[in-house]
């Protein structure tokens, strides 16, 4: 079976948290490739300020600010159906927004556990439940999950943070099983980084010591939305020696 395949000038993106970090050089590795992309969170100075950069460097609008909270269930949805009605293509989601609670096994409280869950878990499964079937509609999408290296490992003094990413890429398996069993041209990604340094933002800066620069990630993107569709490509882990 074949999968179609569409060039990045054709495509439109979502990236959560895209404003800074991770989701920044995410979005401008896209844009850079012809993408549109939209950038949301509840940020919106910063995303105006990312905007206004990225599409100054590139000389041409394609980065797009949209302020909202991933805890919401309302906004999210309206986020996915203002993207769609305005270019009726969603091809590309990015789930990058995620936050940590810095609390023990024995200190964990209820608030800081329920703010870790819907940030990084339930916000992002129901960004996901909105967006696959656009996606599915247009037999096209790619759905690419900012996990960590404590949705693989446990650490102490971020419990909820750890259980939520493993929980992300055992919901990110089961969506992948879900599309290959549909036969959807629909591939899901994982990144795992350890540690990444997302205030060396330009390319030429080093990266602090034990730190992953970001443009290793953004590459690391560009080159899985490079592989052939029929191609599965799991978790990616990155972190330094």
């Amino acid at each position: 079976m074949g999968f179609t395949s569409k060039p990045f000038s054709e495509q439109v993106a979502i990236v959560t948290g895209g404003g800074s970090g991770i989701g920044r050089a995410f979005t401008e590795a896209l844009a850079s490739a012809g993408a549109k992309v939209v950038i949301a969170s509840r940020r919106s100075d910063v995303l105006r300020r990312a905007a206004d950069e990225i599409n100054a460097t590139l000389a041409t609008e394609r980065v797009f600010p949209y302020e909202f909270d991933i805890r919401d269930r309302a906004k999210i949805e309206a986020l996915v159906n203002d993207v769609f009605a305005r270019w009726q293509t969603i091809d590309v989601l990015i789930n990058n927004s995620g936050l940590a609670v810095p609390e023990t096994v024995e200190e964990i409280t209820d608030e800081g556990w329920d703010t870790v869950m819907e940030t990084n878990l339930r916000g992002v499964m129901q960004l996901m439940r909105a967006v696959l079937p656009h996606m599915r509609r247009n037999d096209f999408g790619d759905i690419v999950n900012v996990s960590s290296q404590a949705g693989k490992h446990g650490y102490a003094d971020v419990p909820s943070y750890c259980a939520s990413k493993f929980g992300l890429l055992g919901y990110a398996e089961a969506l992948r099983d879900h599309v290959r069993k549909t036969g959807a041209n629909i591939r899901v990604f994982n990144f795992c980084p350890g540690l990444v340094d997302v205030e060396i933002t330009r390319t030429g800066q080093a990266a602090r010591e034990g730190f992953i620069h970001v443009a290793n990630l953004a590459r690391t993107l560009m080159y899985a939305l490079s592989l052939d569709r029929n191609v599965v490509l799991e978790d990616i882990n990155l972190y330094t020696r």
